[in-house]
């Protein structure tokens, strides 16, 4: 973070003073809720949860090296007490991107906004110091906790905006408002809370809304391929951009394809070039995100060629999201069972397709959450599609909701063992540790709250224990 003493955060977040003897000393260290986390100059934000109340760590974080910490109630040691940490976070973050010389890239979508907040940090790296959101910590406590990791140096923050409803990311570009505005797509993630794709769309609208006109340098960067997204032009005064395969999209792909490994290339082409990619990332949808992440990247000042080549040399920075792994016995493990949705699902299950050509394919898929009234329809549809993508095994884990999956691949025409339900995740470790040939390929893919990364792991270690044993 900026260098802020106590007394001007005091002041920023209407807080008091508790056991503070000099309210000048400065916080030059991280903002931080996780105490594993503290470093010495940190300010320690103590957030009282279900399970855990972070007032109880103030001698402990102090002791590491915190000056003090963000309070609802004074803990004996330097505090700033507040009535509401969260609304107080939110409060400090605002002031600090105020102050910031760096121009703020907020993104949001149903579907890839890890991987494509992921590209884009990294093509915007090449030219100048940029701070971006870990993981998918994209709500209102883990938004402004990114943002106050910048410092004076930091010239591009990328912040990915999650929604699970209308007024969140209005209430995040409240926090952090953003000079660019990219909106990936529109699908049926979350569905089940917001209602409906057009309530979605709505949600998602919010971001280009927020930001400034085209006179005061505001830019909405929009999906051209996608009609609820392109429709968001008329509730933007910024420059509206478009990226996509469609003819009308100014930054756009052609003469797409995937390599034999399954890794997408295509020509880019840009306003004031072309240049070709051939990317490290596996799977078609990879795709758009690296559109998306060439539309920011070209607005702030770069060539084609430059784009193409970090585009080209860019790699997963999140856990868990097409993460591959190559065993010795030639056996592959895509772990994507970071979280899941049906768009997600289906690229997932095309791109095991491609990299699976000439090789027994494994689909191991679990619940998606959230789905409301669609789930049934949508658990079918992809136990469906992984039929037609000729995967030469299912396997189903969970309960209803895999049932489903099961039951759709099943009337698709998947017989006898081409597709199986088993009760959790062992089970499917016990059949594929069973099962599994040189060769194989495997993804593995569900829902967060399934906790399928579990299967992928075990599957990677059998493979080393392998290894170990033929020594």
């Amino acid at each position: 973070m900026i260098a802020l003493s106590l007394a001007e955060i005091a002041e920023v977040v209407g807080g008091q003073t508790h056991d503070i003897p000099d309210p000048s000393v400065q916080v030059t260290g991280p903002v931080v809720r996780d105490s594993r986390e503290v470093k010495p100059g940190s300010l320690f934000v103590a957030f009282v949860g279900e399970r855990v109340d972070g007032h109880d760590f103030a001698n402990a974080v102090v002791e590491a090296g915190a000056v003090a910490l963000l309070a609802s109630r004074p803990v004996g040691v330097p505090a700033i007490v507040v009535d509401d940490v969260q609304s107080a976070l939110g409060a400090l973050a605002r002031h600090v991107v105020r102050r910031l010389g760096a121009t703020l890239v907020a993104l949001t979508g149903s579907a890839g906004k890890t991987s494509t907040k992921d590209l884009i940090a990294q093509v915007l790296a090449r030219k100048a110091p940029t701070v971006f959101t870990p993981g998918s910590l994209n709500n209102e406590i883990g938004l402004p906790l990114t943002a106050l990791s910048a410092t004076d140096e930091t010239r591009f923050l990328v912040l990915e905006m999650g929604a699970r409803g209308i007024g969140h990311i209005r209430y995040l570009t409240d926090l952090t408002p953003p000079q660019i505005g990219l909106v990936l797509n529109v699908g049926t993630a979350h569905i089940g809370e917001f209602g409906g794709r057009e309530q979605i769309a709505q949600a998602k609208g919010e971001l280009v809304e927020a930001l400034p006109s085209v006179e005061d340098g505001g830019v909405a960067v929009l999906n051209a391929d996608d009609p609820l997204v392109r429709g968001m032009a008329s509730r933007t005064k910024a420059k509206v951009i478009l990226f996509g395969e469609s003819g009308e999209a100014d930054v756009r792909a052609e003469n797409v394809r995937l390599t034999d490994s399954g890794q997408p290339a295509f020509s880019l082409h840009t306003p004031s070039g072309c240049s070709e990619v051939t990317m490290r990332l596996y799977g078609e949808h990879h795709v758009s995100n690296a559109l998306a992440a060439a539309a920011v990247a070209h607005e702030l000042g770069m060539s084609a060629d430059e784009i193409a080549t970090a585009l080209s040399e860019a790699g997963s920075l999140s856990r868990w999201r097409m993460e591959v792994t190559e065993r010795s016995d030639g056996v592959t493990i895509v772990n994507d069972a970071y979280n899941a949705n049906p768009e997600s699902m289906r690229a997932a299950l095309r791109a095991l397709a491609a990299m699976g050509k000439g090789r027994r394919t494994w689909a191991v898929l679990g619940k998606m959450a959230e789905l409301g009234d669609e789930a049934l329809a949508e658990h079918d549809a992809v136990g469906r599609l992984a039929v037609r993508l000729n995967v030469g095994k299912l396997v189903a884990v969970g309960g209803r909701e895999a049932s489903w999956l099961q039951l759709g691949a099943y009337n698709e025409g998947s017989w006898g063992e081409e597709s199986v339900h088993v009760s959790d995740a062992q089970a499917a470790v016990d059949l594929l540790r069973s099962e599994l040939r040189p060769g194989d390929v495997v993804l593995v893919k569900a829902s967060r709250s399934v906790g399928l990364e579990s299967v992928a792991q075990a599957l990677v270690e059998a493979g080393t224990e392998g290894e170990v044993a033929a020594r």
